[in-house]
């Protein structure tokens, strides 16, 4: 019997991507994503698209996100050591990404917060994710636990519902000068933020997104004011993931979003949507447009990705997220509009 294939060289080389060899190592992936992912391969071959001809990764084809709802998006044959699974919400199907390797993940997750964050030893690790530890199968409840055990702090933890307990946490580590991350749905950040407003100095508040129907939507820019108002911070720190990706672009506020060296954003333009620019296409002014993700660390399910997002797209590589796509289908791990 013939053994499934794993691509250990490129899983290496991902990792190690630069500017110089990014587009390089996308072609490698594409060619080996065509060959060997069967939904991946019928999509493309539905665009016409020949393989052989694709030099440039704008002319990638990016698969809908919406194909993780109804298919199994694999490259290459394998038992999945995971399964993440999206929220969805009553009138979809969530998506459902089969993870091959739990240990990519690991890799990608704490090598991009290490480069933004620095050593995870050094901090707290505080989670307020209520409606992802209650659902299970969350990629992000994974990512935040993993980060918790290895900060070996004693009140590193997830909190869950219980307000009174972080806002003691908080208290403590503020007075100690402690550094503290603060990871948390949206919903749970200003719920906790108007029961208990404190002023922070040592800890870092970042939001995941997501209102999950508790709240009234606002925009990104509403949501860090009260938060920044109530918590008594200049800066609100933002995550930018999804079930379907195995990495995640960072803002430290306004906003701002930066990716990894494995992770790249594009835009699609939304009447055309097989029209796609990178930021090599930047000259100034930032371009709008419709989400495509790049994301390397997907080898073995699909590293091109048209997400349901609108954003805007700067020069050096960052981007904002601007919102939904008006004619996409609501999920339950939406982002906010600005």
């Amino acid at each position: 019997m013939k053994a499934p294939v794993k691509n250990n060289d490129l899983e290496k080389r991902v990792f190690a991507a630069s500017p110089e060899s990014f587009d390089a190592l996308c072609l490698e992936l594409f060619r080996f994503q065509y060959d060997q992912n069967e939904v991946y391969r019928k999509f493309c071959e539905g665009l016409n698209t020949d393989p052989g001809q694709v030099t440039q990764i704008e002319k990638i084809p990016f698969l809908p996100i919406s194909a993780f709802r109804s298919h199994i998006v694999a490259t290459t044959s394998f038992e999945p050591e995971a399964v993440f699974e999206s929220s969805g919400t009553t009138q979809s199907t969530g998506s459902k990404h089969f993870i091959r390797d739990l240990a990519l993940y690991r890799k990608s997750f704490q090598t991009a917060f290490r480069h933004f964050y620095g050593p995870v030893e050094e901090k707290c690790i505080l989670g307020l994710l209520p409606s992802y530890l209650e659902r299970g199968h969350s990629s992000l409840v994974m990512m935040v636990d993993e980060l918790i055990k290895q900060s070996g702090h004693e009140l590193s933890g997830f909190y869950l519902h219980d307000h009174e307990k972080l806002h003691r946490t908080l208290q403590h580590n503020e007075l100690l000068k402690i550094p503290t991350l603060l990871i948390g749905v949206t919903y749970a950040l200003l719920d906790f933020a108007e029961a208990y407003p404190m002023r922070l100095r040592t800890t870092t508040v970042m939001e995941t997104g997501g209102m999950k129907g508790r709240r009234k939507e606002m925009t990104r820019m509403e949501v860090h004011r009260i938060l920044q108002g109530r918590l008594g911070l200049s800066l609100i720190h933002s995550e930018y993931g999804m079930t379907e990706l195995l990495s995640q672009a960072y803002s430290k506020g306004d906003g701002i979003f930066h990716c990894p060296g494995w992770m790249r954003i594009c835009l699609r333009d939304e009447d055309d949507p097989l029209l796609v620019r990178s930021a090599s296409g930047v000259t100034g002014k930032p371009m709008t447009g419709a989400i495509n993700c790049i994301d390397l660390a997907n080898i073995y399910s699909c590293a091109f990705i048209a997400t349901d997002d609108m954003g805007k797209l700067y020069e050096n590589g960052s981007f904002e997220v601007l919102g939904r796509l008006d004619n996409s289908e609501a999920r339950g791990c939406s982002l906010m509009a600005i």
